[in-house]
């Protein structure tokens, strides 16, 4: 199932996508504030229950697209995930923990929706990835148990400004944190969506006016789903809704020599196997 949040006809709503169209779940269910409450076993079961049979009340192209969770509490990238990217840092020795960092929610725009370049900068970024939804949380997450905590995956562009990440000593929150400057969507697909073809062999791939700079699978992560997952609930509590982005492949703008920054007018997407693309325009920031 696809799950969308989105805004039409004047109001905010969500819904699930059926081939070029919305079934819209929220009249269907009043119960419901958003896909946060469809995450669980039994919310997703009810939205199915709900769309099932439903003609689409809109067509995609009729909808603005929002972040397909709205407010998760807590955004959590790691960092140099793909072993390739690893010897992008002169180290081909493989790290024994994740490296990990925060984002905040308005840093990220739904798709379609603009990301900013702002005046402080010219080094706009971009991060293809594939990012994990928490249906069920938790704490303490057993390895063998945490594949089932999985509500779905999105796709992810973790832009970033590249010299406000070397403002501090040992941080990159500054540069990972403006508003507008990456995306998430453009839907989340379930996770029984992937039941058969399973996570360990997804392609994701990042392209920037259609030339292709980024491409790899889940097959070359050094932290796999199960891992990030267990992980992560060791220190911090998971929330229904919660995204964990798990790291992006070798090619972002700032490797290339000299750097291919985004600039006003690039196209940004992001193809994830099993998802779809998430797509974006870069603007300055007005």
């Amino acid at each position: 199932m696809r799950l969308v949040s989105f805004e039409a006809a004047g109001r905010q709503s969500f819904g699930a996508v059926d081939g070029d169209g919305v079934i819209d779940l929220g009249p269907r269910m009043p119960e419901a504030s958003g896909v946060a409450d469809l995450l669980t076993g039994d919310g997703r079961r009810r939205a199915e229950a709900a769309a099932k049979g439903a003609p689409a009340d809109f067509r995609l192209d009729e909808i603005a697209f929002r972040r397909p969770i709205l407010w998760p509490e807590k955004t959590i990238c790691i960092g140099v995930n793909y072993a390739h990217r690893n010897e992008e840092y002169d180290d081909t020795s493989l790290p024994p923990f994740p490296s990990v960092f925060m984002r905040v929610p308005d840093t990220l725009v739904g798709h379609g929706q603009p990301l900013l370049r702002p005046p402080e900068s010219e080094q706009l970024d971009y991060e293809a990835e594939i990012a994990i939804v928490i249906g069920e949380g938790g704490r303490r997450i057993p390895l063998d148990r945490a594949l089932d905590r999985i509500a779905g995956l999105t796709c992810l562009n973790e832009g970033c400004i590249r010299d406000w990440m070397r403002h501090g000593k040992f941080n990159v929150t500054q540069g990972k944190n403006f508003d507008n400057c990456g995306s998430v969507g453009p839907w989340l697909v379930t996770a029984d969506e992937f039941a058969e073809r399973g996570y360990d062999d997804l392609r994701v791939t990042g392209r920037v006016n259609g030339e292709v700079r980024q491409d790899d699978t889940t097959a070359n992560l050094i932290f796999d789903f199960a891992y990030l997952v267990s992980y992560v609930s060791t220190w911090a509590a998971l929330k229904p809704g919660d995204v964990i982005s798990t790291g992006t492949p070798i090619g972002a703008g700032a490797r290339f020599d000299p750097p291919k920054w985004l600039k006003a007018g690039d196209v940004v997407e992001v193809e994830v196997t099993g998802i779809g693309t998430l797509r974006n325009t870069v603007i300055d920031e007005g």
